[in-house]
């Protein structure tokens, strides 16, 4: 996902010199490309994420198009004071990109797994969140928010991340991907997690359990239509988020089908609820030990769909 998205900004800074990477000491070696072919468009701003922030805020203010690059713990913790008010209150055109969503960093522990940055994001007015699925996606999320005029916030993993997505498709800002169709429960989620959300609808279409899927990218603004379409024609919704449930993903459906006045599905919200990630390992084990691996997820569906 992570080389996806390199691609595609130095795509983006071929055709527009105004468009800038800008770093914050991390992640600098596979820039290699862009700083030797891109000299002008590049800045380090060593381990000062805050520092970086407020420079990308007074560079769109000159017309730039700042790609503000480092982890996405550092990035939406750290500088969040300086987001709040130098990117969001003065709706500057900054793009933010968090590396390390959810449980990807494994071996690092809590202090780099970002499992509360959608909720921070989602508090500040004017920002939209993206959270691609694989590295295709993350390709057309950053096309699309170099396209936006206004703060965005891109949630990326890092590389290896599992393809969904075979083919090309049109991505549409705002608009979820139905993965699959199915008439008993949905499962809507985003990011690198959907591929474990896939392996669980294999699992509950065995078990004659028909899963609709549906690829949140676009977390905000949220695609109200494709939610309430799915509550209504579906008995139960689960939402999956390699997140802290409280303000993330899964409230944000919560919320929208609450306010859309239509009778609520059986609902669940999976992810961390009220703890930190446990333990340390591979991606894959932290996700057992988390309890959202394809069985866990898929054990979950069974036990809110016989509700």
């Amino acid at each position: 996902m992570r080389n996806a998205y390199l691609t595609a900004l130095y795509d983006l800074a071929k055709r527009d010199r105004n468009i800038l990477a800008l770093v914050s000491d991390n992640g600098a070696v596979v820039y290699d490309k862009f700083r030797r072919d891109f000299p002008e468009q590049f800045i380090n701003f060593g381990i000062s994420e805050s520092n970086m922030v407020s420079v990308a805020a007074g560079l769109a203010s000159c017309g730039k198009i700042p790609f503000a690059y480092t982890i996405a713990t550092f990035l939406t913790m750290r500088a969040f004071e300086q987001i709040r008010v130098d990117v969001c209150l003065q709706e500057m055109n900054v793009k933010l990109v968090g590396i390390g969503a959810g449980l990807v960093y494994s071996n690092l522990g809590p202090t780099h797994q970002a499992t509360e940055d959608i909720a921070l994001m989602r508090s500040l007015p004017k920002m939209t969140i993206l959270s691609p699925a694989d590295p295709l996606e993350a390709k057309y999320a950053t096309y699309a928010a170099a396209e936006i005029n206004g703060p965005v916030y891109i949630r990326l993993s890092t590389g290896g991340t599992p393809v969904v997505y075979k083919n090309e498709y049109d991505f549409k800002l705002g608009r979820a991907v139905t993965l699959r169709d199915g008439k008993d429960i949905t499962i809507i989620s985003s990011g690198g997690i959907v591929h474990e959300v896939l392996k669980a609808a294999d699992n509950l279409e065995a078990e004659n359990i028909s899963v609709r899927v549906l690829n949140m990218h676009t977390i905000k603004p949220i695609d109200n239509q494709a939610i309430l379409k799915a509550a209504g024609e579906t008995a139960a919704v689960l939402v999956v988020e390699e997140h802290a449930i409280d303000g993330g993903l899964g409230s944000a459906v919560a919320e929208v089908i609450l306010e859309g006045k239509i009778k609520s599905p059986a609902f669940k919200r999976l992810g961390l609820n009220n703890v930190f990630p446990a333990g340390y390992g591979t991606y894959d084990e932290m996700k057992e030990g988390n309890f959202l691996s394809g069985k866990d997820i898929a054990r979950e569906a069974k036990k809110l769909f016989r509700k």
